[in-house]
């Protein structure tokens, strides 16, 4: 399987359902209490790519895609509309959204990563898909000039420095990503009087762990 660097049409995607999705393991003991645990660190989304479809020029535009990535084989790029950037969706994108470590005099290479707080927990979640064009990085509280020092990896997500951060100072990002996603199908059924009647077909695509 292979990774290809394209987004699926976002204004295609803007229509679909779909979100994270986790793995909880319940076992109930004989006096009714349970036990919970999960098997997965960070959450896997789903989607259903037939719900953006609203012509059938769309359609036709869905399956090129769908063929171009040879049905589950290839992977590709996803805008999940619902949460696409590092800060709330009413904000604008900040170099200072996210923290995602702190300089020790030696290391240069930082992984993107967005932390999900609700109350005293947090999850975090690995950005391996940033959108070119779009970081934005500050080292000690002050943002870099774009590219002058550092270079984004847009396949991996990790960011490298020329010289590793000072000690002490707190590397953050700000900017937008995608979901590496591939077809959770091998077929595609469409029908264009049922289509033509409101009824879409179902595309279900789901996200691939590197």
């Amino acid at each position: 399987m292979a990774f290809h660097d394209i987004r699926f049409p976002a204004s295609l995607s803007f229509g679909s359902l779909g979100g994270p999705e986790r793995r909880t393991e319940i076992v109930t003991l004989a006096n009714g209490h349970e036990e919970r645990n999960t098997p997965w660190a960070q959450a896997r989304r789903r989607y259903d790519a037939g719900l953006g479809l609203r012509s059938l020029d769309d359609v036709e535009v869905l399956i090129a895609f769908f063929e171009a990535r040879q049905g589950r084989l290839h992977a590709f790029r996803w805008k999940d509309w619902a949460d696409y950037k590092t800060c709330p969706a009413s904000k604008q994108v900040s170099p200072l959204d996210q923290h995602i470590g702190t300089g020790d005099g030696v290391t240069r290479a930082f992984a993107l990563a967005k932390t999900y707080r609700s109350g005293d927990w947090d999850a975090v979640r690995m950005i391996t898909k940033p959108v070119a064009g779009s970081v934005r990085v500050a080292v000690g509280g002050a943002e870099l000039d774009e590219s002058v020092g550092w270079a984004l990896d847009t396949v991996t997500g990790i960011v490298t420095f020329e010289a590793p951060p000072p000690v002490g100072a707190e590397v953050t990002f700000g900017g937008e990503f995608d979901v590496p996603v591939r077809f959770d199908t091998d077929l595609v059924q469409v029908s264009v009087a049922n289509f033509q009647a409101g009824d879409v077909p179902q595309v279900p695509v789901i996200e691939v762990r590197e």
